[in-house]
């Protein structure tokens, strides 16, 4: 049976890496969100960036980011290896 974790070499975690991808990367926008993407030559597998600005509360914050995650985690053997994508999310999404 394949495993059905999220490994932690798939989430960008440095300030670093956030900083390339919003410079570099392109930009798809949503009412309340936006994507940037950057493909990199790196073959390690898709990764995923989440930043969440404006919503206050923490369980509402931390039920964003979970669904994210869910959705990339069930997604990610379909995507480019190459793919690096930093979801952005602002005041007033509802999950």
């Amino acid at each position: 049976m394949a495993c059905l974790t999220l490994p932690k070499t798939a989430l960008i975690r440095k300030p670093d890496e956030y900083r390339r991808i919003y410079a570099q990367g392109r930009r798809v926008r949503g009412d309340n969100f936006a994507l940037v993407y950057l493909l990199t030559p790196a073959a390690g597998g898709a990764r995923l960036g989440i930043s969440i600005s404006g919503v206050r509360s923490a369980v509402r914050r931390n039920r964003i980011k979970r669904i994210i995650r869910e959705f990339f985690r069930l997604r990610r053997p379909g995507l480019n290896p190459a793919l690096e994508l930093v979801f952005t999310v602002r005041k007033g999404f509802q999950p």
